[in-house]
């Protein structure tokens, strides 16, 4: 049932780019007419030029109207068949979750959860608000037995909790290791994986995480003593905004929040998110078809991605970029920035400009202005994908969890 009810998503997602394609074809005709007419007006072709392209318009938008109109019918009718024979679209959940072992990569399983974790970065927001079967519900996954201890583990962007077991045979030297089952092993703490649709703006991802927490601690078996949150890259500014959401909201769960770490994190956002921002800008003031039509694509990125480009962890304070650890953080919870970078020094001049390849290393570590004390490192040769599962972020993640933090880079008191 979930196979078919992951096509029905994708039919949907399919009939939606076909109306956006219609507009596109649309820009695309106006803009043509536009420049069309700005090179004739000085002519004395210029009045019936600019009458052939309002006629041009009118023609045209009643053709795309009827296309589009077209789609939505056979989406509709489509649907209500579909609807009657299988139900009710399912919420984001596989029927069996993808086996948490590196060796799972390139099994038919593996393969849909990983195209469905990438539509859901590119377009996520989108298959939310149209209520898409192939948009992802947040879910929490844990193993048994429990403990009173909790590391919960927010994955990054386009992915899902499964990137926390990529080439970990490689690395941990053991298939089915990865950071969570390490850290139960030597603390003792349960790990519960998060995953969630990673297009929605961070925020209310933060807000989701926040109540999903509640009910995780208000239901645990023999209550929880002690959580900690450990997110990698967009999944770190996920957990800051569930931190400060709970507080704001004044959620019990955090009482119990000892430590919080961010691996490659873009506390000051993604440079990558910020330059397709000029780009999209740029092109967009240009009245061309060959420039209009990019720029519309390029601003049809998901929430969650154009909220890298500021590291935003709030809907409530405006901020300029490299500022949202102006934020106060909650009492009591001691928090980590880990930074990877290309090259072995993170000094070097590659590394400066590239950090781990997505995230620089000053991003990754936070504004020196931030508003509470965070703990830093830094691991040379570690690029972005690689801080969820290298031995040596994991020791430092350990040590910190267990209260002794190991200085591996530069460590600084950033408190404002």
């Amino acid at each position: 049932m979930r196979t078919y009810r992951s096509w029905r998503g994708l039919k949907s997602l399919l009939h939606d780019a076909v109306s956006a394609t219609t507009d596109l074809v649309g820009e695309g005709h106006d803009s043509t007419g536009r420049t069309t007419v700005r090179m004739a007006s000085a002519t004395p072709l210029g009045p019936t030029i600019r009458a052939a392209n309002t006629l041009r318009k009118l023609a045209t938008d009643s053709v795309l109207a009827t296309v589009k109109g077209v789609n939505r019918l056979v989406e509709g009718v489509s649907d209500v068949a579909l609807d009657a024979g299988l139900g009710t679209p399912h919420n984001g959940e596989p029927d069996r979750p993808v086996s948490m072992r590196s060796d799972a990569i390139g099994t038919g399983a593996w393969v849909g959860d990983a195209l469905i974790g990438a539509v859901n970065g590119v377009v996520g927001d989108h298959l939310h608000q149209r209520g898409n079967a192939l948009g992802l519900g947040m879910t929490l996954r844990h193993a048994e037995p429990t403990t009173p201890k909790v590391a919960v583990w927010v994955h990054g962007l386009a992915t899902t909790e499964w990137s926390w077991c990529l080439d970990a045979a490689r690395f941990l030297g053991d298939p089915a290791s990865n950071f969570g089952t390490l850290l139960q092993r030597d603390l003792g703490f349960t790990p519960v994986f998060v995953r969630y649709n990673t297009g929605r703006p961070i925020t209310d991802n933060g807000r989701e995480l926040a109540a999903q927490l509640q009910g995780l601690v208000d239901s645990w078996p023999g209550g929880v003593d002690e959580l900690v949150l450990i997110g990698h890259s967009m999944g770190g500014l996920v957990s800051r905004s569930a931190a400060h959401l709970a507080r704001a909201e004044g959620r019990g769960w955090l009482d119990v929040v000892t430590r919080i770490v961010c691996l490659g994190s873009p506390h000051q956002g993604a440079p990558l998110e910020r330059l397709g921002v000029r780009v999209a800008d740029a092109l967009g003031a240009i009245d061309l078809p060959g420039t209009r039509i990019p720029a519309a694509i390029l601003r049809a990125r998901s929430a969650g991605i154009q909220d890298l480009g500021e590291g935003r962890v709030t809907p409530d304070i405006e901020l300029d970029n490299g500022d949202m650890l102006q934020i106060p953080a909650p009492p009591g919870v001691a928090w980590a920035f880990i930074a990877g970078s290309l090259t072995t020094d993170p000094e070097h001049p590659v590394s400066r400009m590239f950090g781990d390849l997505l995230v620089q290393v000053p991003s990754a570590e936070g504004p020196i202005n931030a508003r509470f004390p965070v703990q830093t490192a830094r691991f040379g040769g570690v690029r972005h994908h690689e801080l969820q599962v290298h031995p040596d972020v994991y020791a430092q993640v350990r040590k910190f969890c267990a209260g002794e933090w190991d200085k591996a880079g530069p460590e600084r008191d950033l408190l404002g």
